[in-house]
This record gives structure tokens, C-alpha cells and sequence, in this order.
């Protein structure tokens, strides 16, 4: 072992060159790391699905009495001192995902197989952006994203890159729609830019993520250039109103370029009828994006791929692994149905990227981001341990347990749901006593009920606005519960009602 390390304690985990030395001690570093986690998971993560704590004391019990962080260490620590401060810090105040009470936003506990494919994506460090620094990263995404791609229903020429998440994937969306088809539509050879973006409208509904809307401000269009259109009693976007705004535009000397569809709406899981909102843009020569980063992957299952219907007909789709694949922090993506238009709007040719010429893949050419990590590495192990009907089985299970909840919520007294019937795994309600008649009693109320469940620890769920009014919001993407999970949740929240109402007295 060379001297260069051994300023350190433990120089074998830095210069690890040499098996001779340095592989026992990365093999107990290992187990090491792989016993914390799962302490983590089997003492911290199963007693409650958030921690109580107030902001406020999570800082002050976090960072100390000065609720501030303290300066960087100078000095090296061991593993051991590390990952004790890893159980005493970190693993007591995280947001516990693997809980059964856990029916957060669209946070699925991870497969085990997408935590070593992290694991090993990191190991082989591969810089998916350009052929040389990641040659196989860039050969496993392209047949991830061909699996993506099959799964939307696009065929040839179509194409596929993974993102950050359905934010990002929005954003690299709308820009696709900007450089190629609002190009065609003014007749410019050149991607519009400045003045050109005035006057042109994209539809949407209520239900819109709001990455579309920060995507059309990044990418320097007017604040108006979004026209938001109401959802129906179920929270869909119909064609007819869109097809009535564009005339209306038209008419009004404005440019129509692209409507943005949901499938599967982070508020409510609700599905725009995107076979209408199809025949409105081919009508009307607009692109149409389709927003399925949660409710793409119901089509995993071949009992509820028909809810999910019709993505086929979208020029470009978002489609999110790490929300209902299962997959570990993070994972989104975007396919289009030309692979042209990716290359169109991202290729450029910085000179110190020179690959071979029989090496075209140069993954940096497809998407705004450069360096990506292996990202597609855990999803292919994935997808081959658990394979489509696999993925298909755990999709059914949540939606059966969102179904109960609906169900469960129809037996008890006072709760209602909105929409009645949801269309996927999320499930909005409120809980209504009779005590309470006016309407913002109620909402407050909510949000007190949410809090009593927090601090309970028996389950979690979100608040979000529906129509104005306040309602709790179970996103169920979490497939380690059971119906057990989803009563003790409710039975819980009956429970709590009377101490939160009497606290408001």
C-alpha cells in the first residue's frame, strides 16, 4: 500500500488499487453500509411513515441548538464514526416510504433490485452524455427506452431519453414542440425565439402539472401564452372546449401550437380524454404532449392498461420510472414519435466531444441535460427481475387498495371522495363531521386532521384543493400495503376526530 494515503484511517478506502490490501476492507465497508441500511429499514422505517417534528425542531434537531448548519469537517472520520452518525442523524428523520401507512405524493418504496442497480450504476460510474464515457451505459438506455417506447405504443422512428423526472421531461418536451413544430407553423427555418414566441397559445386544463407552465416561462414565452381550460366533474380535460378556445384564438389573430394532456394527474389521478384531445390537435395542426410521468405505467398491466388509453396518438409523452415502476430516486423520461425531433432541438458539437464516426450515439445530442448518471442500469435489472406481467401485478395490487379505500370511505360515516370514482390510485377525500357546516371550518379542519394523523404515525397522506375546498389525498403507489394498511389509516383518522375538533373549540 502506498504512502499516499496514509494520512487517512482508513487508507483502503481511498487507495483501493491494490486487492492485496484494500478488498477486505471494501467488503466489510459493504456490509458495513448494506447493515445500516437495512437497520434503517426494518427498526426506523417500520415505526411511523413521517417524523413529528415541526420544521423548526427538525432544524434544531438536525443541526443543533443554532438551527444552522456547521462549518465543512477538517479532518477525516471513519466509516464507523460516519455511519453512526448516519443512525443517529439521518435515519430517525426521513420520510419512510416502506411504511404500510405511507400513501405519500407518488413516493413508491423502491425494489430492492432498483437499490442495487444504484448501487452498481455508481460503481461502474458511467457519464451517459457522450459514447466514449459511458458506451454501455448508452447502449442500455437506448433498450430501456425502447421498452418505454413499446409500452406508449410507438413504433419505428420513434425514440426515448431518461431525465431527472416528469419535470424535466416537460420542459425537454415543450421545447421539442417550440424548435420543431411552432418552427413549421411560422414558416421559419430557424428555432423561434424572442418576438416569435408572442401571441401563440398552448391548452391545458386545471389539472395541469405545473412544470408545463414553468417550461413555457423558461422557455421565454409571454405569461398569457398558457390557456387554462376547466376540467369536468371528474377533473378531465374533453376535446370540444379545447377545439372552442382555439377558434376563439384564431379569431382573434392568435397562434394555437400545442396542447399538453395529463394521464393521471398528480391531484387527483384523473385521465383527459386524450383520444378527443387527439382528433382536436390533428384538426388543428398542434402538437400534443401527453403528461403520463405517474398514470403512463397502468399500462404495465393488461387488466388496467384501458384506463391509461390512446398515448400512441401523442406526439411526445412523459413517462416517470420512479413513480409507479417502483424505482429509487431518480428516474423520469420522455419519448417522442420522431427521433428526428430530439436530435432537431438538442444536437450541438461542443469540440472537445469528438467520438468516432461509427459511434453516433452520443446521448448529450438528445436531451437538455449533459452528464446524466446510469440511470437506466437499475430499471433494466428491474424490469428483467420482475418482467412487464411482474410490474403489471404490483400496478393492479394499488389500484385494488385505492378501489378499498374508496369503498371503505363510502361505509364510514362522513367521508366524502372526490371524483367518486378515481380513475387510478389516487384517492381524494374528506372527512366532513356534523359539526362543522361552514366551508372553511371545514377545510381548516382538514388540514388539523392531517397533522393528528401525522403526529399519530399510523399513516400519512397529503392535503391538496379541489374546486377551492380542502381534501386529504392519498396517493397509493406504495406496494408493501395491505386493506389492513388502508382501514387502519381511515380508523385512525375516525379516531383522531375528536380531539381535533375539540382543539378548535
Amino acid at each position: 500500500m502506498s504512502d499516499a494515503f496514509s494520512w487517512h484511517p482508513e487508507p483502503e478506502l481511498i487507495g483501493f488499487r491494490d486487492p492485496a490490501t484494500a478488498r477486505e476492507a471494501l467488503e466489510m465497508f459493504g456490509k458495513a453500509i448494506w447493515d445500516a441500511g437495512l437497520d434503517y429499514l426494518y427498526d426506523e422505517a417500520s415505526k411511523r411513515p413521517v417524523v413529528a417534528d415541526s420544521y423548526p425542531e427538525m432544524r434544531r434537531r438536525y443541526f443543533g441548538e443554532t438551527s444552522e448548519p456547521a462549518p465543512a469537517p477538517s479532518d477525516p472520520s471513519t466509516t464507523e464514526d460516519l455511519l453512526r452518525e448516519f443512525r443517529e442523524r439521518i435515519a430517525p428523520n426521513v420520510f419512510n416510504s416502506q411504511h404500510p401507512g405511507a400513501f405519500s405524493y407518488f413516493t413508491a418504496p423502491p425494489l430492492p433490485v432498483s437499490i442495487g442497480g444504484e448501487v452498481l450504476g455508481q460503481w461502474l460510474h458511467q457519464g451517459v452524455d457522450v459514447w466514449a464515457a459511458g458506451p454501455i451505459g448508452a447502449l442500455v438506455e437506448e433498450e430501456v427506452t425502447s421498452w418505454l417506447r413499446a409500452l406508449v405504443g410507438y413504433g419505428d422512428g420513434s425514440w426515448g431519453v431518461l431525465t431527472s423526472g416528469g419535470v424535466m421531461a416537460n420542459v425537454m418536451a415543450m421545447t421539442v414542440a417550440r424548435d420543431v413544430h411552432l418552427a413549421r407553423l411560422l414558416g421559419q427555418n430557424e428555432p423561434p425565439r424572442g418576438r416569435a414566441l408572442e401571441g401563440v397559445r398552448v391548452y391545458a386544463s386545471d389539472q395541469t402539472h405545473f412544470s408545463i407552465r414553468r417550461a413555457l416561462d423558461v422557455l421565454g414565452f409571454p405569461r398569457q401564452t398558457l390557456r387554462v381550460i376547466d376540467s369536468d366533474g371528474a377533473f378531465r380535460l374533453h376535446g370540444a372546449p379545447v377545439d372552442e378556445s382555439i377558434a376563439e384564438d384564431r379569431r382573434a389573430g392568435l397562434l394555437p401550437f400545442a396542447v399538453s394532456a395529463v394521464s393521471g394527474s398528480t391531484n387527483t389521478g384523473s385521465v383527459d380524454l386524450v383520444r378527443e384531445l387527439a382528433d382536436v390537435a390533428e384538426r388543428n395542426d398542434l402538437w400534443l404532449h401527453v403528461d403520463a410521468a405517474y398514470g403512463g405505467a397502468a399500462r404495465l398491466s393488461a387488466r388496467d392498461a384501458h384506463r391509461v388509453p390512446d398515448l400512441e396518438r401523442a406526439d411526445s409523452v412523459t413517462i416517470d420510472p420512479h413513480k409507479w415502476f417502483f424505482q429509487g430516486y431518480d428516474i423520469g423520461g420522455l419519448v417522442v414519435k420522431q427521433r428526428d425531433n430530439l436530435l432537431h432541438t438538442f444536437r450541438s458539437s461542443p469540440e472537445y466531444y469528438r467520438s468516432p464516426k461509427d459511434a453516433p450515439l452520443n446521448w448529450y445530442q438528445y436531451s437538455l441535460e449533459g452528464t446524466r448518471r446510469f440511470r437506466a442500469l437499475k430499471l433494466w435489472l428491474s424490469w428483467k427481475h420482475l418482467g412487464t406481467k411482474g410490474f403489471g401485478r404490483l400496478v393492479e395490487h394499488t389500484n385494488d387498495l385505492a378501489a378499498h379505500m374508496v369503498q371503505r370511505c363510502r361505509e364510514l360515516e362522513r367521508f366524502e371522495v372526490a371524483p367518486a370514482e378515481p380513475e387510478l390510485s389516487v384517492v381524494c377525500f374528506r372527512h366532513v363531521p356534523r359539526e362543522l357546516e361552514d366551508g372553511e371550518a371545514v377545510d381548516a379542519y382538514q388540514d388539523a386532521l392531517q397533522r393528528a394523523l401525522e403526529m399519530d404515525g399510523t399513516g400519512w397522506v397529503s392535503t391538496t384543493r379541489l374546486r377551492g375546498r380542502t381534501y386529504l389525498r392519498a396517493g397509493i403507489v406504495n406496494y408493501l400495503s395491505t386493506t389492513d394498511d388502508v382501514d387502519a389509516v381511515l380508523d385512525a383518522l375516525v379516531r383522531l376526530s375528536p380531539g381535533v375538533l375539540s382543539s378548535r373549540r
